[in-house]
């Protein structure tokens, strides 16, 4: 018998695990594939270190993934130990190479090794301004120029990659994220980080919210955390009936204060106040599905959890919409439909008070069509990949 395909899983990007986990497990279970899932640290938007990488090994420890952790404090140590592993494949699920340790981006690994890209799901939500189609980001990073397989969600997307010479390395397969954001309420345990009964005896309504990082017209413009920080601590203080629990972006608190709009003392002064609630928690790393199937609700200025929740949930989003954020993609307009779009506190406070109500719009129409634009075929995403990796490994 040949040995096994050994494919790495070389992930900091835990946030997006769901874009690997299935094809990981299917691999694990299949005797023609030796899988192994490789931690290690990133650095984000105002983080002065790269750092993380316990974060990373924490959460795969809390989904019983085993994982090799790389804590070396030079990346061509980690380098080296790849190339020690000699894997036929590597799997990647985040694009933007910056945030790679430089002996750990891909000009790097393709020397020794084919690399996959997985992207997670909301890169293809928005437009660039100026830019006709599919937004450049999206098919033009060197991930996506050097990457020896690409696993695309939607045809758009694989019109842009066979437009730019990258047709024999591009696959329209759909994404292992959508499948589990799919199939969550079958499959996950509903979790709320807030354990406490009302004086009726009644349980809290439950809210998500969840802020985007973006805050410039420089990249999406979405998030208005800013403006609406004090505005939502002040009704968490007035409305001890209700659970809020703050899903903040990964890069959400360093690019507050990487880009000067908090102070460090500032941000600390707020989440003091915030955390000190006893009806608010701050949820950094917990999985979203578990937290979104909790819920009653979810707030969120954008981009992928206009989508992401109605995935999980068969409920609208309530999208605390900002004027000046770059447009929809066709894809993202669908998902801005499945939502309750509000403009104000007030129209935040208006919703809520539907949700408790039972009359929230339910927007059921809206959100079977999002389901229909995200999974381009009826069979699991995770099987199409391994059988491409399959054909690919056999030469065929």
């Amino acid at each position: 018998m040949s040995k096994p395909i050994r494919v790495i899983f070389l992930t900091f990007y835990f946030e997006a695990w769901d874009a690997f986990d299935a094809i990981y497990k299917q691999m694990k279970a299949d005797p023609r594939f030796e899988p192994l899932v490789i931690t290690m640290p990133r650095k984000l938007t105002g983080y002065e270190k790269f750092q993380d990488e316990e974060l990373v090994s924490s959460y795969l420890d809390s989904i019983h993934i085993d994982h090799e952790r790389f804590k070396f404090k030079k990346s061509k140590d980690g380098l080296a130990r790849l190339r020690e592993l000699s894997p036929d494949y590597i799997f990647l699920n985040y694009p933007w190479q910056r945030n790679y340790k430089k002996n750990y981006q891909i000009e790097k690994l393709i020397e020794f090794t084919k690399v996959c890209y997985v992207p997670y799901f909301s890169t293809s939500l928005v437009n660039e301004p100026g830019v006709e189609g599919v937004a450049l980001h999206q098919y033009t990073q060197a991930t996506h120029q050097l990457a020896h397989m690409v696993f695309l969600q939607d045809a758009e997307t694989k019109e842009a990659f066979d437009a730019n010479g990258r047709a024999e390395h591009a696959f329209l397969t759909g994404t292992p994220k959508i499948d589990a954001l799919l199939e969550a309420k079958d499959k996950v345990t509903p979790h709320w980080p807030i354990s406490r009964s009302l004086p009726t005896g009644e349980q809290p309504m439950r809210v998500v919210w969840a802020p985007h990082h973006s805050y410039g017209i420089s990249w999406l413009n979405f998030g208005h955390f800013n403006n609406q920080k004090d505005m939502m601590l002040t009704y968490a203080k007035q409305h001890p009936e209700i659970d809020l629990v703050l899903r903040p972006h990964p890069f959400l608190f360093g690019t507050l204060t990487g880009r000067d709009l908090m102070t460090a003392d500032q941000l600390k002064t707020w989440r003091t106040q915030w955390d000190s609630l006893p009806n608010t928690f701050t949820d950094i790393d917990g999985p979203f599905t578990s937290l979104a199937l909790a819920s009653d609700a979810l707030i969120t200025d954008g981009v992928s959890f206009i989508a992401e929740y109605p995935l999980v949930t068969n409920k609208p989003a309530i999208f605390w919409k900002k004027p000046e954020h770059w447009e929809f993609s066709t894809l993202g307009k669908i998902a801005e439909n499945s939502s309750v779009i509000v403009s104000s506190m007030a129209e935040v406070e208006k919703a809520l008070e539907q949700v408790s109500q039972g009359k929230l719009p339910k927007r059921e129409a809206e959100i079977e069509q999002l389901i229909r634009a995200v999974r381009p075929s009826k069979a699991s995403a995770a099987s199409s990949i391994v059988a491409l990796v399959l054909k690919d490994h056999s030469g065929q």
